[in-house]
């Protein structure tokens, strides 16, 4: 790039951010497939060891194709740096346990992804790191969670399944006068439609293999933030442990990422159209979806999301839990277009009932507490036809 990356909006940085260009000077971003790196001479590889030399090592520290996809998610997102890895959970479980030790605190939203529940009310205490869980829509909550040891906030906003939007800001004036940090996962609003960065958060992370990607394809995720605790907590984290991005995947979401803009305006778009339309049909008893005006926090989407997302969750009517399950599985059933699965962010549109799947290890009291009902469904719309999404749905809403 001729000028500084902030010189330039969104949508170009998702082209040409972080390319690096071998000597033969190619024009798509090359794939490297390299385990290690030689070196002129014992000297300079004693350097590039002592970081004296900001050359390669080995690919588990890093690689000029991840840094290639690091670097463009760093501008992309306006942080100050960034640490790939191998899947979404590995970059949430690093962001949160990379830099706490046993009689640390950490405060957390209830209404999580069930592998991120997971890591915070069941893996976190295994080594003495005390959490506690709150409804991330309550300030009152958040501040009172506050320990003198508390070192860490984390929460999702847009949550999955049912879209709460948190404030974000309010909850990271908490932590920081706590003297704790705040980590967000950005997955549902992406970094095109939300920059948790901007609004006071001190660490974001993705899973890549959802909408930068975008296809279906790879596993990934990224941690960004400040650069002494991504260099300092994360990196040697990731260096140790190992839970390194492969060279390959990282190649393929560069290519994702060149038309994540476009994705998201369409996927939004489509989405709320999708979101109007359960609103007024009669087997529908709610819809969540963050620029729905019935939505209950839209005034804090609209100040902290310039875009609405890709996912539609629905709950279906039913007297008894077994019937609304009986009628989330009709509609989920008789989609022909829909796929049937537990993944989001695909250019087709995928369909899930988060009860029995996404959410199936969670007890049911947490599940009742995060608003999951046997009646919900996670729709994440895709790129196909609004027309024959509808229709697709009315197969099993007229039943």
């Amino acid at each position: 790039m001729s000028k500084s990356p902030a010189a330039y909006r969104p949508e170009t940085r998702l082209v040409h951010s972080g390319t690096l260009r071998s000597q033969y000077g190619e024009t798509s971003e090359s794939l490297f497939l390299t385990q290690g790196y030689v070196y002129n001479s014992a000297e300079e590889c004693e350097a590039r060891f002592k970081g004296e030399d900001p050359g390669f090592i080995y690919s588990r520290y890093s690689n000029p194709t991840i840094a290639m996809f690091e670097r463009r998610m760093i501008e992309l997102e306006g942080a100050e740096a960034a640490r790939s890895a191998a899947t979404g959970m590995a970059a949430v479980t690093t962001a949160i346990l990379a830099p706490l030790k046993a009689g640390d605190h950490v405060v957390a939203s209830r209404a999580l992804f069930g592998s991120c529940l997971y890591v915070v009310q069941d893996l976190l205490p295994r080594y003495g790191i005390e959490t506690t869980l709150v409804d991330g829509l309550d300030l009152d909550q958040w501040q009172r969670a506050l320990r003198p040891n508390t070192k860490t906030f984390f929460l999702e906003s847009p949550t999955n399944p049912t879209l709460d939007v948190l404030d974000i800001p309010g909850i990271a004036e908490i932590a920081h006068k706590g003297g704790a940090r705040l980590v967000v996962d950005n997955v549902f609003a992406t970094p095109i439609w939300q920059s948790p960065l901007a609004l006071g958060a001190d660490v974001v992370v993705y899973s890549a293999t959802k909408h930068i990607d975008g296809q279906g394809r790879v596993l990934g995720g990224a941690v960004l933030g400040r650069h002494d605790f991504i260099m300092g907590k994360v990196f040697p984290f990731v260096r140790t442990a190992g839970p390194t991005l492969s060279a390959f995947n990282a190649w393929v979401m560069l290519k994702g990422m060149e038309t994540l803009a476009i994705r998201m305006e369409r996927h939004s778009q489509s989405a709320l159209a999708i979101a109007q339309f359960l609103e007024s049909h009669p087997a529908v008893n709610r819809v969540f979806h963050p620029a729905l005006k019935s939505h209950p926090q839209y005034d804090v989407a609209r100040r902290q999301q310039s875009g609405g997302g890709a996912i539609v969750s629905f709950e279906l009517k039913g007297a008894t839990p077994e019937q609304m399950r009986a009628n989330a599985w009709r509609v989920i059933d008789n989609t022909r277009l829909c796929s049937i699965t537990g993944n989001l962010g695909d250019t087709r549109t995928t369909i899930t009932h988060p009860y029995t799947t996404t959410h199936g290890r969670v007890a049911p009291e947490a599940k009742a507490a995060a608003g999951i009902t046997e009646g919900l469904i996670r729709l994440a719309v895709g790129l196909e036809s609004v027309d024959d999404l509808k229709a697709d749905l009315l197969r099993g809403l007229g039943q």
